[in-house]
């Protein structure tokens, strides 16, 4: 029969692997060691999209930007991404961004997460 000692190393050893096992229970980000936002970057999507004028702000509880996608061939599509807001770190991450164009031709999500400190916009690996 196994020992207290052994039982109560057992079930450590399972309450740690059930604690991998549970979204967010990793490590958290450290935002602050994320790489500055410059207002001019190559989309997320690829297919050499250059995104212009990004400057994110936080307006209420959403973090929203005008910003431009200009196309290999020049052609420049007018666009805004609202983010939802959360408070961490002492700081605003800018998370589950939605764009969409001006003129109202096209829509869709980002990856792209901002965080937003002592008015310093970082962006996400």
């Amino acid at each position: 029969m196994p020992s207290n000692a052994s039982i109560r190393a057992a079930l450590a050893a399972a309450a740690a692997c059930a604690c991998l096992a549970i979204p967010g229970a990793a490590a958290q980000e450290s935002y602050e060691s994320w790489e500055i936002l410059q207002s001019r970057f190559e989309s997320t999507g690829g297919g050499g999209i250059i995104i212009g004028e990004y400057n994110p702000v936080i307006v209420g509880n959403k973090c929203v930007t005008n910003f431009t996608a200009t196309e290999p061939g020049g052609k420049i599509h007018y666009n805004v991404v609202e983010f939802d807001t959360v408070q961490v770190q002492g700081g605003t991450l800018c998370t589950n961004g939605k764009w969409r164009a001006v003129d109202g031709s096209s829509s869709g999500t980002t990856p792209l997460r901002v965080f937003i400190k002592d008015g310093v916009r970082r962006r996400s690996p």
